[in-house]
């Protein structure tokens, strides 16, 4: 579950939520704990997550992550594992700033790792894509400082409690996808033996 997603399909519903959420992204900011912890309950309520679910980009905040333990816990879950991607700043920055959306499909491209067939236009539905707000690279800059900031902590939270795989997220979508899958397997293979 990708709360980016889940943030902008509030905004694209013009929600109140949504309303709320969108002066934070517009800006690079991260949305208030208040607003991310609603939009997270309402969505792990839905049936379609009562076997669990993958999160991307929740939580942001050791806040956000004591909440979400306690929830976990309320709803008889707990956080299985935590994947950490290596990945220097510089490469952030551009990747960020090379990602391109369609605005019709929701389908994302960058203009290096994954581009289009045709320029600037959507595979799927011939849409022509864009570049969000957020991916702008004085934004990505300034996502970047409130991440090291805010959310790199939560990752020491989760350490402690012995869930963190280290991913070298550096190289090609496959190299990283293979990381990716290995990290996972070797997490529940170790989770098997306890």
């Amino acid at each position: 579950m990708a709360t980016g997603d889940l943030l902008r399909n509030e905004v694209r519903s013009g929600t109140e939520l949504g309303h709320r959420a969108k002066a934070y992204m517009d800006r690079g900011e991260l949305v208030p704990d208040t607003i991310m912890l609603e939009l997270f309950r309402q969505r792990l309520e839905q049936p379609d997550c009562q076997h669990g679910v993958l999160l991307d980009g929740f939580p942001r905040t050791v806040a956000q992550a004591h909440e979400l333990d306690r929830m976990l816990a309320e709803l008889g879950r707990r956080m299985d594992h935590v994947l950490f991607l290596r990945v220097p700043e510089s490469m952030l920055v551009r990747r960020l700033a090379g990602r391109l959306t369609c605005p019709s499909c929701g389908r994302t491209y960058h203009v290096e790792l994954a581009a289009p067939r045709a320029d600037s236009v959507c595979d799927v539905d011939g849409t022509a894509l864009v570049q969000r707000e957020d991916d702008r690279p004085e934004t990505a800059r300034h996502r970047i400082t409130v991440y090291l900031e805010q959310t790199l902590p939560v990752l020491e939270h989760y350490r402690e409690q012995d869930v963190v795989s280290d991913v070298d997220g550096t190289g090609s979508i496959e190299e990283v996808h293979e990381r990716l899958l290995a990290a996972i397997a070797a997490r529940c293979m170790a989770g098997e033996q306890r």
